[in-house]
């Protein structure tokens, strides 16, 4: 099996040339990229920092009634938010919120409008299923290389590094709900005059809306996964504490600061989970 790996392929080599020469021929993309991400990080974390803390509590409360109808639920919001106040994790909880908010506008403004077009045109989406795979498998920690190389550290390579990780799961079910509109609705919209607009906003859009909220839901809970390891290239947020009782050895720490994850994951659940009637 030598002659096998006698002349191996260089992968790594030409990986390294495409870096080099988008890093020396587009660096005035990737500034404006990061100027552009930069400021809509710093609104968001303005947004959520800026107030008191049980203002925004209460802002999460009143979301959660207008989208759910439920005391329980926002009973169970305005707990999760006060616990991750008593536990003092409340400026990190914002810092990831912020994180999490940017990929969504980003991933939900990109993968909305690529899934419908994919959905238009079957060839369109077989020639981006590979690439789809390819962003959805391959180790996350892996985007964070080239992510460091073209923005540095920070927030900016974390939300890069988390929309390269996130983009597939809105397009595959943006594209899975308005691939899947009833012929029947199709043909009786063409039928009473429609034009390929109206058919998209009146029939299409409103029949895929469940499988698209189902998109920005998982891009919360992938975006909240991505915490962790953002925080390994600067991105500050809960996945500091985390990584700092990793270093330490320290179980309370890591235990505490993992549980505050696994409630702002509840609580982001609940006030977007739409129960199928």
């Amino acid at each position: 099996m030598d002659w096998l790996t006698a002349y191996k392929i260089p992968v790594g080599a030409w990986a390294n040339i495409v870096f080099d020469w988008m890093k020396h021929n587009l660096s005035a993309l990737f500034d404006a990229i990061a100027y552009t991400l930069e400021h809509l990080i710093g609104g968001i974390l303005w947004l959520l920092q800026a107030p008191p803390s049980l203002v925004i509590v209460a802002v999460f409360v009143a979301a959660t009634w207008g989208l759910q109808k439920s005391w329980k639920i926002c009973l169970g919001v305005a707990v999760g938010l006060l616990f991750i106040i008593n536990q003092g994790y409340w400026k990190e909880t914002t810092e990831s919120l912020t994180l999490i908010l940017a990929s969504c506008v980003v991933c939900m403004g990109l993968g909305v409008p690529i899934g419908i077009a994919a959905a238009h045109r079957p060839r369109l989406y077989s020639a981006m299923s590979p690439v789809l795979d390819l962003m959805q498998t391959l180790p996350t920690f892996v985007y964070l290389i080239p992510a460091i190389v073209f923005f540095g550290t920070g927030l900016v390579p974390g939300l890069i590094a988390t929309v390269i990780f996130v983009l597939p799961a809105p397009i595959r079910l943006t594209h899975l709900g308005v691939a899947s509109t009833p012929t029947a609705l199709v043909e009786a919209a063409t039928a009473f005059g429609a034009t390929p607009s109206q058919k998209l906003w009146k029939v299409e859009l409103p029949w895929a809306l469940p499988q698209i909220m189902a998109g920005l839901n998982q891009t919360i809970m992938l975006s909240l996964s991505m915490v962790v390891i953002s925080s390994m290239v600067g991105a500050k947020g809960l996945g500091n504490p985390v990584l700092r009782a990793l270093a330490n050895v320290d179980p309370a720490k890591g235990f505490e600061s993992g549980f505050v994850i696994v409630v702002v994951a509840i609580v982001l659940d609940r006030m977007l989970r739409r129960e199928v009637k």
